[in-house]
């Protein structure tokens, strides 16, 4: 008599499981992505360190002079989340060359969780803002940034860079999904990015900015990010300005998500 083997059922492409192991190996691919094209390694890491660097010699004595505070305090957060939003910057531009390409069409077309490779693209962002992030904090150390709070403020602003850097990735995937392969999505993002990094606390004390324009810069999403980030490092308050985070953070998410939901989903079955 023959026994037959019992027969595993398939699993879902809808299921919860099939969604979480599937976005960790398209975040994989994604990572090795990066990590592969050297032009983009150095645009992410490299030109990072030698910001921090160019802004600390340029501009360190102009603010610490003008904030009474080592110019690193400045400086470093506002680094760390200027190369978070270039490298979404980066991430948004290869997505969209990926949906001219036909890649995205491929990927929908499989039998995988239908968000597994939206989910993986901010994953992989999670994977760079984190490590961008460890090595500016060390950079920074050399340079006069001291984190007096020991390793639950490290971590405490590496998850406030990323709550900013999460946010800042959704809005940039959902343009990147929406514009047209021939729209000017680089000219936009630059435009937007340059705008938040010069007009921030850390790039200048807000009272040296004109009148009409400090309650905008004391608001917009970079400032209260860096004053939290400042205030981890020096033992400062920290509750208003993470408030301020959270609800850009949750503001630019809910926002931005379902947008970027639907713009993959029109630009994976355009072809």
């Amino acid at each position: 008599m023959t026994t037959q083997m019992p027969v595993a059922a398939p699993r879902s492409e809808r299921s919860l499981r099939a969604w979480a192991s599937q976005s960790g190996a398209l975040t994989w691919r994604q990572v090795s992505v990066m990590v592969g094209d050297k032009g983009m390694l150095v645009q992410l890491v490299v030109v990072p360190v030698l910001t921090l660097l160019m802004f600390k010699v340029v501009l360190g004595d102009a603010i610490g002079g003008a904030t009474g505070q080592d110019s690193s305090y400045s400086t470093v957060p506002l680094v760390i989340l200027v190369s978070a939003m270039f490298g979404s910057v980066a991430a948004g531009v290869r997505l969209n060359s990926e949906r001219g390409t036909g890649l995205l069409t491929r990927l929908y077309v499989l039998p995988i969780h239908r968000a597994a490779d939206l989910t993986s693209r901010l994953g992989s962002e999670v994977v760079r803002i984190v490590v961008v992030t460890g090595l500016l904090l060390a950079l920074g150390t050399a340079i006069g940034f001291r984190i007096t709070g020991g390793v639950a403020s490290v971590i405490g602003i590496i998850a406030v860079t990323l709550m900013f850097g999460i946010a800042y990735a959704t809005l940039v995937l959902a343009l990147a999904v929406s514009a047209g392969p021939s729209a000017p999505l680089v000219p936009l993002l630059s435009l937007i990015s340059s705008v938040l990094m010069f007009f921030n606390s850390g790039f200048s004390p807000i009272d040296a900015y004109p009148g009409w324009l400090q309650p905008i810069v004391a608001n917009q999403p970079m400032t209260p990010t860096i004053e939290v980030m400042r205030s981890l490092a020096s033992g400062g308050p920290v509750a208003h300005n993470f408030i301020k985070v959270a609800i850009w953070s949750v503001a630019i998410i809910a926002v931005c998500l379902i947008p970027a939901l639907r713009g993959y989903r029109r630009a994976a079955t355009a072809h």
